[in-house]
């Protein structure tokens, strides 16, 4: 069932992308070779309480941790770990900010210290994909337009993108009704309509697109071990196009 939000429950879901946001830069500053994932995960905790909010997706099926943290070759859902960032990683911070109710969803790409030319293109091209699909969320578009979007401008790029997982809707729940693909034909799938709160979350991959899961059943990385980046914002249809919730 696809919920139709009201501008007050917008207004309340872009206060909570506000906030997520905010923690996002403060992230970016953070991030450096040395740093762990643990350290990051432990600070996005703390900052959400010091602001009167929680990590939604803590205790989400069991899961453990305030923030999912890929590195390199992970996809998707990287469990926070005590080893350092290494000069030249890649590392996806993703999380769920619960302010008074009202749900926000982020993944930022980051580099750490000084990159390859080629982690350099990964995220270029996967956060302008993710931009290509937020500008075909507009009221009469259908879903497909936005992953036919995502896909015909990553694949000429000589990149991939994840099929396995998705961008969905979003509030009052974590995951909601409808399922965003990130690949597939336009003009098709249900129509947009003022009042839908969406993710667009596209999921790049140097080399295939098929991904394999670690044995602790959360963590999907890349079936030949090659980078994987990820961009997402939280965003609302409107009468005036798409509102990213989650930009400050």
């Amino acid at each position: 069932m696809i919920t139709l939000k009201t501008e007050r429950e917008i207004q309340l879901m872009h206060e909570a992308g506000k906030l997520l946001a905010a923690c996002h830069k403060e992230i970016a500053n953070l991030i450096k070779p040395g740093i762990t994932t643990t350290e990051i995960d432990q600070f996005v905790e703390e900052f959400l309480a010091e602001h009167g909010a929680t990590p939604e997706q803590k205790g989400y099926k069991g899961y453990k941790y305030a923030t999912c943290a890929s590195v390199n070759d992970e996809i998707c859902h990287g469990f926070p770990r005590k080893t350092p960032l290494k000069e030249g990683d890649l590392v996806t911070i993703d999380m769920v900010v619960n302010l008074n109710g009202a749900l926000a969803d982020s993944a930022w790409s980051y580099a750490v210290g000084e990159i390859s030319e080629k982690t350099k293109t990964l995220l270029e091209v996967t956060k302008n994909a993710l931009y290509k699909g937020i500008e075909q969320a507009v009221i009469g578009n259908r879903i497909g337009d936005i992953g036919h979007a995502i896909q015909s401008y990553v694949e000429p790029q000589g990149l991939s993108v994840v099929r396995e997982f998705t961008g969905h809707g979003i509030g009052p729940t974590l995951h909601e009704a409808p399922q965003i693909l990130h690949y597939g034909p336009a003009g098709k799938g249900l129509r947009l309509k003022e009042g839908m709160v969406i993710t667009i979350e596209p999921m790049v991959n140097e080399g295939v697109w098929q991904s394999k899961m670690d044995n602790n059943g959360w963590t999907a990385r890349t079936m030949d071990g090659k980078r994987s980046a990820q961009y997402e914002h939280t965003l609302a249809i409107t009468k005036d196009g798409p509102l990213i919730l989650t930009e400050q």
